[in-house]
């Protein structure tokens, strides 16, 4: 079969694929695209009916697939999970660290065991991963590249969130730094932020106050909020996390290591300028006549 230049360009048919989370959501959204490209998948997640069902949408591309139900949280069964893989599999290209987890709440009413548990559901665990991961890419001698998912919130003050923005934060400076460590080797780290995805993390993370408040709301008027705050007048959806990781696994990527990709429609740019409606259209702060009750209709 002759690869059409972009194929051909881009090299991932063949390879074989990690992805830590990679069974619902966000993390099915980015199986899918890997296998869907020609590459072979190994994923783990939570939820057994997810991972049942990933697999089986994967064979059905023709690609092979293993699926294991693990909390990558867990230090004990990540590790199973990578002896698993390592028993299976012969080699290793790309590893996609997808899994995450958010509650919005004042520090000041939170408890240390909180703390630890954001620490270590965003960074902790992505850390073991990427070791248990490296040795089996080094083994092959070919490069390769490692994906981490971080959050615009690592980039800004994000309210309510101080310990899982802290550490998103630290797991994007240290894939900056190991970035820069293994580029001798070809071996490229590189992350994604997203800001508005719909994803079960995001819901997870508000309140049901806040939950319910949103179902209350008309379907023009939550479409009207996306207006104001994504530039791009919508939320992208999960498969554009997949295209991203895609360009950043492929070697159309390949002189692209320590770097962060902003897949949120324009809000990592924007940092709180908003697009309002009416004639001043770009400011950070809403119009005064927008207090009016008949602002929105």
């Amino acid at each position: 079969m002759t690869l059409s230049y972009l194929d051909e360009r881009a090299n991932l048919d063949g390879k074989v694929a990690v992805v830590v989370g990679g069974a619902f959501g966000v993390g099915a959204a980015v199986t899918m695209a890997l296998a869907k490209a020609g590459i072979d998948i190994a994923f783990c997640d939570r939820r057994a009916d997810a991972v049942h069902t990933t697999q089986a949408m994967v064979e059905g591309l023709g690609r092979r697939a293993r699926g294991w139900v693990t909390d990558a949280f867990d230090p004990g069964q990540l590790d199973a999970f990578y002896d698993a893989f390592d028993a299976e599999f012969e080699r290793l290209d790309i590893v996609v660290n997808v899994a995450g987890e958010a509650h919005i709440r004042r520090f000041t009413e939170t408890m240390p065991q909180e703390w630890s548990r954001d620490v270590h559901r965003n960074f902790g665990w992505a850390i073991q991963s990427t070791s248990r991961a490296l040795p089996k890419i080094r083994a092959g001698g070919r490069g390769g590249s490692v994906i981490s998912f971080t959050t615009i919130e690592a980039h800004r003050g994000a309210a309510g969130l101080a310990a899982y923005a802290g550490a998103k934060a630290g797991l994007t400076n240290f894939s900056r730094a190991l970035g820069v460590e293994l580029a001798p080797e070809r071996i490229r780290v590189n992350l994604i932020a997203p800001d508005t995805t719909p994803s079960e993390t995001s819901r997870n993370a508000v309140s049901p106050e806040i939950l319910a408040a949103i179902g209350h709301s008309s379907p023009e008027l939550v479409a009207r909020s996306y207006g104001i705050y994504v530039p791009m007048g919508e939320a992208p959806p999960a498969e554009a996390l997949g295209d991203a990781v895609l360009f950043l696994a492929s070697d159309l990527s390949a002189w692209i290591t320590g770097s962060t990709l902003h897949v949120d429609g324009g809000t990592g740019a924007s940092m709180g300028f908003l697009h309002w409606p009416g004639p001043v259209e770009w400011a950070p702060s809403p119009p005064a006549r927008l207090f009016r009750k008949d602002a929105f209709g």
